[in-house]
């Protein structure tokens, strides 16, 4: 059986579809951070089958929710301070992500003005459609489960 221990303070993301926890690591920039993170890959679960578990030892400031909730909302935030669970947040698709991804249409401002935030607006929550700000083009996150 497979330990990992505790962690003091930080947060552990739980219920992540498998394979996914990689690609968490690097759009959250857990890597730029100097911090303890415990990448556990097809976990077995009751719920899903398989699942992936992030554990990460840091201030709970550090992670980005917005970028976390357009990822995968159905992921579990355990928030976790002197070894407890504090606090279970709930993710939401944000109302906007800021360059979290790009705009594919070439005839669009952000083709043209490289420093130019690429900003996308949530327009359909059921279906997960975002649209840039700038052009209107559609983007559909179809990297889910």
């Amino acid at each position: 059986m497979l330990n990992i221990s505790g962690i003091q303070e930080g947060f552990v993301l739980d219920h992540i579809q498998a394979g996914m926890s990689l690609r968490l690591y690097h759009d959250l920039k857990l890597d730029r951070l100097d911090c303890s993170v415990a990448i556990i890959k097809n976990a077995r679960s009751n719920k899903m089958g398989k699942k992936d578990i992030l554990k990460v030892e840091c201030p709970v400031e550090a992670l980005d929710l917005d970028i976390l909730g357009f990822i995968d909302h159905n992921i579990t935030v355990n928030v976790i301070k002197d070894s407890k669970i504090v606090e279970k947040k709930e993710l939401r698709l944000p109302k906007m992500v800021k360059n979290v991804i790009s705009c594919k249409n070439p005839r669009c401002i952000t083709s043209i003005e490289q420093e130019l935030d690429q900003i996308f607006i949530l327009t359909d929550e059921k279906k997960e459609i975002y649209r840039c700000k700038y052009c209107e083009e559609k983007f559909r996150n179809t990297k889910k489960r």
